[in-house]
């Protein structure tokens, strides 16, 4: 296999001034697939040349023709011979839905290939960059802001190409003393109308939504993305996925009623009675059993369970003892809460994370990075806390 720091032992050439503008452009194209090539990363390419931009494209939806194929379709006539192609991501070099963009490129006569990240799939993952070299293309691989930029756009993608398991977002709404809930489980509604809109437009962003069966019992909730001016169509919908280790949700629940149009998945364990789960399944209810000696361990069998499923990415809801179990298994990957102007005291209030946590500061979960923003009447934190 290829490696896309260099091939064959010798060092790739660094990016110049231009070269970074352009991919800078190549990675903004990006960003306009997101929530319509997936299970497919995001991928914007420009191809230049003499300071000239010939043609831009970005993969716009799954099955179809890929970013840089788009972008040379886009030169019309032009001869491309001696221009340079800037892509987010590492062409593929493989037959899937769409032929191998490097014979794209080398049918184009391209010179010249600037990338600003590697794909980590087994079947591409510097194979295309060989190829590439091979026939006499130069290769150039973007390092610093621009490679972190690209790297971040398909974290989804690269997650669940790297070990088989979804990328999770954990999404949580908390008060100024850090409480999700009274001491009577009230929890409706800690966040402006604002905040949980744009929380609906995550749900639609991602391959599935989970909660715990406290939330689910508590709420009775759909799950369904339904951002502000846009319908809340079935085939649009995420899966939703309910963590329910003894099967004890109602088919009388929206969720269930709902079966038949968007998918749900029940994560059960062993101790569930088959009864119960039958009944489920009678429903439309997909349920998988998630083994393990703790729920750690049974929040990585699921995942798990999820990858094969081919789920890339979640949108983890809660509740706390669910959202504590997701991070006592090393399982969020980001985090955004969104803080309101309320407070609510008490010691019985529930926290946003549970579970068993660490015993010493220094064993803390560290972020990588985070921002702050303004929703409405409420303050967005976001965390990332891995890079894939």
């Amino acid at each position: 296999m290829g490696d896309w720091r260099g091939y064959a032992g010798v060092a790739m050439p660094s990016c110049t001034a231009t070269d970074e503008l352009h991919l800078a452009r190549a990675i903004e194209l990006a960003r306009r697939g997101g929530g319509t090539v997936r299970p497919n990363p995001v991928v914007g390419a420009v191809i230049a040349r003499d300071g000239e931009v010939l043609g831009e494209g970005w993969h716009q939806e799954y099955g179809g023709a890929h970013a840089e194929v788009n972008a040379i379709e886009a030169c019309g006539l032009a001869d491309l011979g001696g221009a340079t192609l800037y892509v987010s991501l590492e062409p593929c070099c493989h037959e899937g839905k769409t032929p191998p963009c490097t014979d794209a490129i080398l049918q184009a006569g391209i010179g010249r290939v600037v990338i600003a990240s590697d794909d980590p799939t087994e079947k591409a993952s510097g194979r295309g960059l060989g190829i590439l070299r091979d026939e006499g293309v130069e290769v150039v691989m973007a390092d610093g802001e621009l490679a972190t930029t690209a790297r971040l756009l398909n974290q989804a993608f690269r997650k669940h190409s790297r070990v088989g398991r979804p990328w999770v977002l954990f999404k949580s709404a908390m008060t100024l003393d850090g409480k999700v809930a009274t001491r009577s489980g009230d929890s409706k509604w800690i966040s402006g109308e604002d905040s949980r809109d744009l929380a609906h437009r995550w749900r639609a962003s991602v391959d599935a939504v989970v909660v715990g069966i406290g939330t689910a019992l508590a709420d009775d909730p759909q799950l369904t993305a339904r951002p502000e001016g846009l319908p809340a169509e079935p085939h649009a919908q995420p899966r939703r996925v309910v963590f329910d280790s003894l099967a004890r949700l109602p088919p009388s629940s929206q969720l269930v009623a709902a079966a038949a149009e968007i998918p749900l998945t029940m994560v059960v364990s062993r101790a569930a009675a088959r009864a119960d789960t039958d009944a489920l399944e009678a429903a439309g209810v997909q349920v998988i059993v998630a083994t393990g000696e703790n729920e750690p361990a049974r929040v990585r069998s699921a995942l798990d369970q999820l990858g094969t499923m081919g789920v890339a990415s979640v949108l983890l809801e809660g509740g706390p003892h669910l959202a504590g179990a997701f991070l006592d298994a090393g399982e969020i990957d980001e985090l955004r809460l969104f803080l309101a102007p309320l407070l609510l005291g008490g010691s019985a209030a529930r926290d946003p994370l549970e579970g068993e946590g660490v015993e010493r500061i220094s064993e803390a979960v560290r972020a990588l990075s985070f921002d702050c923003e303004s929703v409405g009447g409420d303050l967005l934190i976001s965390a990332r806390l891995r890079e894939w």
